[in-house]
């Protein structure tokens, strides 16, 4: 059984049978309707569960999508609609739900949840997001740097604002994928220590924004607010020298790309000329998040 909590289960190997499954599956199904099933229908007959601790858009209708192209179905609910939201251990979901479905797919705040949910679970569990990390989030990223033609090894990717769960993910591919980040973050937002030293050298923390993106390949920020965090005006402060703008992203290379994993908040972040510009490929990014998701759902069940 196979669960995809981090990029480290798939591994380097696995995660590059997922992208070149990725690009496949979807130059397969150019022209069709969404709702078309995969010729080989390879879920036909499996149940995906998903539940929500937090609020969704790309990974709840991309997995949604992503089962339904490869013949399987959904069951999807909050944690309000269910016992779980009424003091029911995680644990004890996690046995409920492996009688009723072939995977689950949490997408929580508390990382420890995650863990409990696998270790009980006797189906594979799927990380949709936890407050340390968004793996899946980065197979879209990763599928739509390589589908622009910047193969993964000796890329810079530089990365602006907070270190929060989607950078930790992105330095854990630059271990794997042998790719180099740069993350500028000012003081009281940079990433956990313990993450960029686990990166092989591939991860470094600036405070220079110019630094970080300085000759970059690909240039990466997130919303700088996160669901229910508290105290944004210091926040906000702290992060504005941070923005992606038109002058900073002109210091990456010429032919550099802009990712954010949305949603976005234009003038926040990033500035609207640059999110919107001929460089930004935020939208390739999110529909490469169903794309990507159908192959670590493969991955999950063994057949990749």
């Amino acid at each position: 059984m196979r669960h995809f909590l981090s990029l480290t289960e798939a591994g380097a190997d696995g995660i590059a049978a997922m992208l070149a499954d990725a690009l496949d599956r979807k130059a397969a199904r150019a022209g069709w309707p969404k709702g078309r099933v995969d010729a080989d229908a390879p879920l036909a007959g499996h149940v995906l569960a998903m539940v929500f601790e937090k609020n969704s858009t790309r990974t709840r209708f991309s997995f949604d999508g992503a089962m339904r192209q490869l013949g399987g179905e959904v069951i999807i609910s909050d944690s309000s609609q269910m016992q779980l939201g009424r003091g029911e251990t995680v644990a004890d979901t996690a046995r409920v739900l492996s009688g009723y479905c072939d995977a689950i797919m949490l997408r929580t705040d508390d990382h420890a949840k995650l863990l409990e949910m696998a270790e009980y679970a006797t189906v594979p569990v799927i990380n949709g997001l936890t407050d340390a990390s968004h793996p899946c989030q980065i197979m879209a990223d990763l599928l739509t740097i390589v589908e622009a033609g910047k193969p993964l090894p000796g890329l810079k990717v530089a990365w602006l604002g907070d270190g929060n769960n989607v950078l930790a993910s992105i330095v854990e591919a630059a271990s794997l994928m042998h790719f180099d980040v740069v993350a500028a973050c000012p003081q009281g937002f940079q990433p956990d220590e313990e993450a960029i030293g686990r990166s092989s050298g591939r991860a470094r923390v600036v405070a220079s924004p110019h630094e970080a993106v300085e000759g970059a390949d690909v240039v990466v920020t997130d919303t700088w607010i996160s669901m229910g965090q508290a105290h944004a005006d210091t926040k906000l402060a702290a992060l504005t020298p941070y923005q992606v703008d038109a002058a900073l992203m002109a210091l990456a290379k010429p032919d550099a790309k802009f990712l954010h994993c949305l949603p976005a908040h234009r003038g926040e972040e990033v500035s609207a000329e640059v999110i919107d510009g001929p460089q930004s490929l935020i939208w390739a990014e999110a529909e490469n998040r169903l794309h990507a998701q159908k192959s670590v759902l493969r991955w999950c069940f063994g057949q990749i």
